[in-house]
């Protein structure tokens, strides 16, 4: 079984300030990513990467990369007049 927990995110990502929001299915990451923007936020939704994964389950390494995107955001930066 896959844990969100067990998946700690892309590391260039979080260093350019995006935070790790959840793992959600490919068909369903288009309502995350307009609900995150309608509350302000940059988002981007990434495939989940196999080395991401555990190595205990090669089913669910490629089920996660082929069906799941990591959902991630940040503020948008603001623009002063």
């Amino acid at each position: 079984m896959l844990y969100q927990a067990q998946l700690e995110g892309d590391p260039a990502r979080l260093a350019d300030g995006w935070e790790r929001r959840f793992i959600v299915d490919a068909q369903r990451a288009e309502e995350a990513i307009e609900l995150y923007s309608q509350l302000g936020y940059e988002v981007c939704a990434d495939p989940v990467r196999a080395e991401e994964l555990g190595e205990e389950c090669d089913d669910c390494q490629l089920l996660a990369a082929l069906q799941f995107k990591m959902i991630y955001t940040r503020k948008r930066p603001s623009t002063s007049d």
